[in-house]
């Protein structure tokens, strides 16, 4: 079984897409923040990161900093809703710093699933 580690700290959105997840197959571990989502990655090995990019305590564009410094070969997904700038600048950053896939908010559930399973699968 596949290892997902989901970041995300919208409560409603990290439940949403954890057991669409689960309903998939894999095995899904949350964190509501990135410095949460580094310690569990710190204690665990994982297929696919997927993170969002404006939270608290640790936003993600460091969190996908610090993902990439401790293993390049991660696979990141960064996703985004937007902040004070639009999802598309906060998103191509993330790919600049190592994420694969990005996906802006609300996204379509069939390309994202498509995107986890060639990811986890590669």
């Amino acid at each position: 079984m596949s290892r997902i580690l989901l970041i995300e700290d919208d409560v409603d959105f990290r439940w949403m897409l954890s057991e669409m997840l689960k309903r998939e197959g894999y095995e899904v571990q949350t964190a509501d923040n990135g410095e949460e989502g580094v310690r569990l990655l710190d204690q665990n090995t994982f297929d696919l990161i997927i993170t969002d990019i404006i939270m608290p305590e640790k936003e993600g564009l460091e969190t996908i900093m610090d993902i990439m410094n401790r293993n390049p070969g991660n696979k990141v997904i960064a996703i985004s809703g937007g902040g004070r700038s639009a999802a598309g600048s906060y998103l191509k950053t993330a790919e600049y710093f190592g994420a694969v896939r990005s996906f802006q908010k609300p996204f379509d559930r069939k390309d994202f699933l498509l995107a986890v399973r060639d990811l986890v699968n590669a």
